[in-house]
């Protein structure tokens, strides 16, 4: 059993004691520092925070606590429910509150779940907000309000019909191009709300859907994560339904996976990279992904005749490198598309949207349009480590042995060779360092990865 606390949120496995796992008295303690941590931010008379989950078995518990907490420091609550991650970034903005908390573990196994902590923008934390709410966590000194003060709890079941109203009226949606297509769709929900608000959305644009796992009951049929190897049921589904594509979302549905006519996967990387290619052609500006991502966004970006940028790993630092450079699109190379247009987080119904849109402009098949874009093959590994291991002597000397390829070091040590790439980077959450490859054929990217390994350990 695991309890996780990072700058990022808390997250761990449901059951146990107090300290180890995400027990109540845990989930307590952390809705307490967020809520100290929103009225030092804020210095007002009055407090309003968002809050929603996925569908996973524990977050009616965990969601009650967190809520009653909030009331109980004198904040008022504004109760989503069962609801999607960039759905409650959408309501914070909306309803004009001081932040907002997702109750979601994203893709680990139902035993998990996590609080994930917004501001008043509707964004995830940064690291030096994340670190007070850790503080205050460590010295437990908090005041609650008396009766009199005590917040409110106003229940809002509207807020995913408001998001897909507001993802159908962006300019770059082709509602009408999507109606007249007729496209038959296949989507995986993974019993989590996607299944309340992917399936609609498509409904609204005119789709034919069949549902796979859409109850949001939170018992996950397969592993949660949408990767090709959890997803050959989809697969098969469409082929034998003879469907367009098929849509994958995670339980939170921040990520987004397609599968092609043919039951191939389209790739997890490839989702920004098309839909980027779509929001490039209507609007030319920057785009940015990580450092662990696909060099094929670069590519389709320079096409486009417009220029790609490199974030450190993690959502929060693609928004702030997409706010410096006022990018048009970006995202992760998870299926996470962020844009701007609608709101800075990953969004799976605007991702939807706007590959449909390029889908029905070009009237081509999936697999024809996957094949318009160059093909790159990718392998993760890590490296456990020791408490001996100084990491950072080993990624500086390793930096020094590359000094003369193109190196960043905003991110663990990322070295562009001409024709593939590695990405070293030690984990915020594990005592590993992983290590991304890129290359032109799965051969070279597992070459390069085992070479690096064996580079680190002749160092260590």
């Amino acid at each position: 059993m695991t309890l996780i606390k990072s700058i990022s949120g808390i997250r761990g496995t449901i059951g146990g004691g107090v300290g180890e796992n995400l027990t109540p008295i845990d989930v307590v303690k952390f809705s307490s520092a967020y809520g100290k941590w929103i009225k030092n931010q804020r210095n007002k008379d009055q407090y309003k925070v968002v809050v929603g989950r996925d569908a996973r078995i524990s977050g009616e518990m965990v969601q009650s606590l967190v809520m009653h907490t909030l009331s109980g420091m004198g904040i008022n609550v504004v109760d989503l429910e069962l609801s999607t991650t960039p759905t409650v970034e959408m309501a914070v903005t909306l309803e004009h509150a001081d932040g907002g908390i997702i109750l979601t573990a994203s893709h680990n196994p139902k035993q998990w779940n996590a609080l994930k902590l917004l501001n008043k923008d509707g964004e995830f934390l940064n690291a030096a907000e994340g670190q007070q709410i850790l503080d205050y966590v460590e010295q437990e000194d908090f005041d609650f309000a008396d009766v009199d003060n005590l917040g409110k709890i106003n229940y809002h079941n509207a807020y995913i019909d408001l998001h897909i109203e507001e993802v159908m009226a962006l300019p770059l949606v082709n509602v009408e191009q999507i109606k007249q297509s007729k496209f038959k769709v296949v989507v995986d929900a993974v019993n989590s709300t996607g299944g309340i608000s992917i399936p609609p959305l498509l409904e609204m644009l005119g789709v034919e859907v069949i549902k796979l796992y859409c109850e949001p009951n939170g018992h996950f049929p397969h592993n949660p994560e949408p990767l090709a190897k959890n997803l050959k049921e989809l697969s098969k589904t469409v082929v034998s339904e003879n469907a367009d594509l098929g849509i994958a979302v995670d339980p939170d549905v921040d990520r987004l996976a397609l599968v092609d006519e043919n039951g191939e996967m389209f790739g997890e990387e490839y989702t920004l990279v098309s839909v980027a290619d779509y929001v490039l052609g209507k609007t030319k500006g920057d785009t940015v992904s990580n450092l662990s991502s696909s060099r094929a966004l670069r590519d389709v970006t320079e096409k486009h005749g417009c220029t790609y940028h490199a974030s450190a790993v993690g959502e929060v630092n693609v928004v702030a490198k997409m706010k410096e450079v006022n990018a048009v699109i970006g995202g992760e190379g998870n299926g996470g598309i962020i844009y701007p247009e609608l709101h800075y987080g990953r969004d799976s119904l605007a991702g939807v949207t706007l590959f449909l849109s390029l889908l029905a402009e070009r009237e081509t098949k999936v697999s024809d349009l996957r094949g318009t874009y160059t093909s790159y093959y990718m392998a993760k590994e890590k490296i456990e480590l020791t408490p001996d291991l100084d990491v950072d002597q080993i990624l500086n000397s390793i930096a020094s042995e590359y000094k003369s390829e193109k190196i960043s070091t905003i991110d663990g040590v990322k070295i562009d060779f001409p024709e593939n790439w590695v990405h070293l980077r030690k984990s915020n959450t594990e005592p590993i360092i992983r290590i991304y490859t890129e290359a032109k054929s799965q051969n070279e990217a597992d070459k390069l990865a085992q070479r690096f390994i064996q580079e680190i350990k002749d160092l260590a």
